[in-house]
């Protein structure tokens, strides 16, 4: 399987678009300046306790305050809140994290007064960003993920992904991270490790060690919760960490400075990769140039079709997701009823496992597929789904169909669900229903061009417009764009973009900076 991603970037957002076999399964957009992201640490303090919730809410600088559950806090969080004091009491300087004697864990079935106080200062990481009306939720056991190794400070054990088969590849990887693991560290072994020479786990090791013991060096008494302590990396860099191997053959960029950073970011996690790193230069805007937003028009809204006139209705509740299957014109084609629900449901699995990723839905997904007589058929539906969402790297648990059809599954949610609203509004009427005479379209073209040249002489213009009426502009053997170059005196570049409405045209300098309308 071949694995494209496609980076689109704005001056507000950097839409991330993962492609498998060309297909669209993941969708990001991430601010320029994100914050609660998943991953980050913060320095927060403690607003209420509930022991009720045996939880506590804490401020960690959001708008709503953060929940920490006493089962989040680690059987560590003692040795935490006692290195924090002692580095803002001016001992935390040369203090050796690897000689720190830790606390006793706390008890499992203890309550959240035993640990925390009103208006203690905390350290806490973002488990689940902010979500509808919540706040973020919180975790005290922290822990620093690298491309191949995850540190976690205060813990001594070494733990090796299951998803590497080999029992004696895990058993050489526990073996050799035993051997280099610092005092006072544990260690988790992520799946891509696998194969990887001790040299190449040592640098990466060291460099979260680093990350972490650095961050304590400029704290001082007196500081002033909330802030961020260790912020996690940007969205792209993140995926990238989790995701690249060696079926990944594409990363195309269209902005100059992230192409830099993804570039140098890959020579340290993946040298051999560094190629493929692609900087996109055209006029045509890069989701536009690999069909990535005729794919978002397609897979996103309550309706959405997958194969043979089969489509699926997808519902959103506060409390769950509900997805219905529909076989549609198919049915009328088929003269078998169960062949046709079942060939149905086993596409519409694989639709569903794609959806859930897209969207990244979380939470409980409630699936109603086409009724089925047969239990062999209903097994292989679930079996389906299982193998439909092996590439899923949310945690995820799916239950069997049950006699009326309907499948449960939970998938993990630690991010809002991704909406992209598939509805536009007409940009030449603004909603009203009305637009101005069509025939009028060229004139206002050139109307434009005209006021342009009459405040300042760009060396050249780009027009960008629907298809349809950029071949109008290019017909014949003197087409009318040719004939604008020598009136006006300046050479104008007709594109055409799919994705912009009928009479819906926009006007760049040379500079590639949109040219405000009239």
């Amino acid at each position: 399987m071949s694995k494209e991603l496609i980076i689109d970037t704005s001056s507000n957002d950097v839409s991330i678009a993962l492609l498998e076999d060309k297909k669209l399964v993941e969708l990001n957009k991430e601010k320029s300046n994100p914050k609660f992201a998943v991953g980050d640490i913060y320095l927060g303090k403690v607003k209420k306790l509930m022991p009720g919730l045996n939880a506590a809410f804490v401020d960690v600088g959001y708008e709503k305050d953060a929940f920490l559950h006493y089962l989040d806090l680690g059987p560590q969080v003692r040795s935490l809140h006692k290195y924090l004091e002692t580095s803002l009491n001016k001992r935390g300087k040369g203090l050796s994290f690897q000689k720190f004697k830790r606390e006793k864990d706390i008890d499992k079935e203890g309550t959240i007064a035993d640990v925390l106080t009103q208006g203690q200062l905390v350290m806490v990481q973002i488990a689940k960003e902010p979500i509808s009306t919540k706040g973020p939720r919180l975790t005290s056991e922290i822990s620093i993920a690298g491309r191949n190794l995850v540190l976690m400070p205060f813990h001594d054990k070494v733990s090796v992904s299951q998803k590497i088969q080999s029992a004696e590849e895990r058993n050489r990887l526990k073996t050799l991270i035993q051997s280099i693991k610092p005092q006072n560290y544990g260690i988790i072994v992520r799946t891509v490790a696998e194969g990887k020479k001790v040299r190449d786990l040592d640098t990466e090791l060291r460099g979260l060690v680093r990350k972490w013991e650095n961050a304590f060096d400029g704290m001082r008494i007196g500081v002033k919760p909330p802030q961020l302590f260790i912020g996690e990396i940007n969205r792209t860099s993140a995926i990238l960490r989790d995701i690249l191997n060696v079926s990944f053959n594409s990363i195309m960029v269209d902005d100059e400075n992230i192409y830099r950073e993804i570039k140098e970011y890959i020579s340290t996690i993946a040298p051999e990769k560094e190629k493929i790193v692609k900087l996109h230069t055209g006029e045509v805007p890069i989701f536009e140039h690999y069909g990535v937003e005729k794919q978002i028009k397609s897979a996103f809204g309550k309706t959405v079709s997958f194969k043979n006139g089969a489509y699926l209705i997808i519902e959103h509740t506060e409390a769950l997701h509900v997805i219905d299957v529909n076989s549609g014109n198919r049915s009328k084609n088929v003269s078998n009823q169960e062949s046709n629900a079942f060939e149905t449901n086993m596409a519409a699995a694989e639709e569903i496992a794609r959806q859930l990723r897209l969207r990244d839905m979380g939470g409980i997904i409630v699936i109603d597929f086409i009724d089925m007589q047969t239990s062999d058929h209903r097994q292989k539906i679930s079996e389906k789904m299982k193998q439909a969402m092996e590439n899923d790297r949310a945690k995820h648990s799916i239950l069997p169909l049950s006699k009326f059809g309907l499948m449960q599954i939970t998938r993990q949610r630690v991010r809002p669900e991704m909406h992209v609203s598939t509805t536009e509004k007409c940009p030449t009427c603004n909603g009203t229903g009305e637009i101005s005479p069509s025939i009028l379209f060229i004139d206002k073209i050139e109307n434009h061009i005209s006021t342009i040249l009459e405040k300042e002489k760009p060396k050249s213009l780009t027009l960008k417009l629907h298809p349809y009426v950029a071949a109008y502009l290019k017909k014949g053997i003197f087409p009318l764009a040719f004939k604008w170059r020598f009136h006006f005196g300046v050479r104008i570049k007709v594109v055409s973009i799919s994705s912009y409405d009928f009479l819906e045209y926009h006007l760049f300098d040379n500079r590639g900076e949109e040219i405000p309308g009239l």
